[in-house]
């Protein structure tokens, strides 16, 4: 996996595999036709509007604040889901450290392509 330089700091999808695999897989799928758990199926959601995957049931919340994944809006979501989209259904509490958003956002980029 490689590695991408963002600001100063550098992204690393190796590690955000493992951040993936400890904090989001046991809620979330990632390739093409997996099944939704609690969270979505994430395959193709960068570009894509929130609350958008075909079959998954999201809160209202998430339906209507009608913004597009990318790097920029995910990392700040990661932050703390809740303040982000008030009323979500995700019970994540976030990921504090920059750099692991950065990392984790690195390997969705990869892994949901």
């Amino acid at each position: 996996l490689r590695c991408l330089k963002v600001s100063s700091s550098i992204m690393s999808a190796e590690n955000g595999a493992k951040i993936f695999k400890m904090r989001c897989a046991q809620c979330h799928t990632l390739a093409a036709g997996e099944s939704h758990k609690t969270g979505p199926n994430l395959h193709g959601f960068f570009g894509r509007k929130t609350g958008q995957a075909p079959g998954f049931a999201y809160s209202e919340a998430n339906q209507k604040k009608g913004i597009t994944w990318n790097e920029e809006t995910l990392f700040e979501y990661l932050a703390n889901p809740k303040k982000y989209i008030p009323g979500t259904k995700m019970v994540f509490a976030g990921l504090k450290k920059d750099s692991e958003r950065h990392d984790l956002i690195a390997y969705l980029k990869e892994a949901t392509a």
